[in-house]
């Protein structure tokens, strides 16, 4: 509270020190809001040890994107750039989640931003790495935002692909990735930016996250799920599977707070969210909890930009 009392300009972010399953993020928009942040965390303790302890930053304005990168020691392999729908409710308002939906290739993430990623943030990260005698092998994945004057910064970095982020790459990737995941694992092989990867080109996905009624706060579980084999008879779509499990019958049940990644590609973003909201219709569950607007900034460029899908794809 202390630090509040310091605090002269809002809003500011509240973080988690801890693992916090994506919602572990506020943005306070005032000292009220701020106080009753860390009233939950601390006093009402609703993220458990993970809200023990919070860290106070300055809140930045732009848009969020997912930078993903194979990196074996010195070498490095981009993949696409993709952008995640955190906040809960339509519009980005409401509380973080660990992602509504996401979209990829992310047009905020220029063909010169990407060079700019890779020069100042992957390699040297990764040069780092080695230098101090701990070659990093694996994915590396770079939070950033991107400011409105096309500077950017980085959040975070997780080692792992994003979720639903990883859904619409794989929808994207045409090649397999079993031997470029090889070489990235190999301790003796310099030979990753050997190995193609193949991008579907002028090809746009997105995915649309169904969950369980209440989440991201305490959530139901068990409900009974069909339709799933009439939404994957529309071409360019598949299900993903994050929180579901067979119940005693044997039926499709929803066991997780994040529970179908419904997912779909074309030949444009607004394409692609239509196929994916056509079959989200399809499945029987009355309940489901989504936002009906992932992709909105995606569509707006295409309808005011000239797109060129195939700009953003690594070579």
């Amino acid at each position: 509270m202390a630090a509040l009392e310091r605090r002269a300009a809002y809003p500011v972010v509240i973080k988690a020190d801890g693992l916090a399953a994506g919602k572990g993020v506020f943005i306070a928009w005032n000292k009220a809001e701020a106080e009753n942040v860390l009233q939950a965390l601390f006093v009402e303790k609703t993220l458990g040890a993970a809200g023990r302890t919070v860290i106070l930053e300055d809140y930045l304005s732009g848009e969020e994107a997912s930078f993903f990168a194979l990196v074996n020691g010195l070498d490095v392999l981009p993949l696409l750039p993709a952008q995640d729908h955190k906040a809960a409710y339509d519009g980005d308002r409401g509380p973080n989640t660990g992602g509504m939906g996401a979209y990829a290739p992310a047009p905020v993430v220029t063909a010169a931003l990407t060079e700019r990623v890779i020069a100042e943030v992957v390699q040297p990260t990764a040069a780092g790495m080695v230098a101090e005698g701990t070659p990093f092998r694996g994915v590396l994945y770079c939070g950033l935002m991107i400011e409105p004057n096309g500077m950017f910064k980085v959040l975070e970095y997780n080692v792992r692909f994003g979720d639903p982020e990883c859904q619409v790459l794989c929808m994207l990737l045409e090649s397999d990735l079993l031997p470029v995941l090889y070489e990235t694992a190999a301790v003796s092989g310099n030979n990753l930016d050997r190995v193609p990867l193949h991008w579907a080109s002028k090809t746009a996905a997105l995915t649309v996250v169904l969950a369980s009624p209440g989440y991201p706060g305490a959530y139901r579980s068990g409900d009974v799920i069909r339709g799933l084999e009439q939404a994957e008879t529309i071409p360019g779509v598949k299900v993903f599977h994050a929180g579901t499990a067979r119940d005693a019958q044997g039926q499709l049940i929803a066991k997780g707070g994040r529970v179908l990644n419904i997912t779909a590609r074309a030949s444009t973003f607004a394409s692609a969210q239509q196929l994916a909201y056509t079959a989200v219709e399809k499945i029987d569950w009355p309940d489901a909890f989504y936002r009906r607007d992932i992709g909105w900034r995606a569509l707006q460029r295409e309808q005011h930009e000239t797109i060129r899908l195939d700009e953003r794809t690594p070579r």
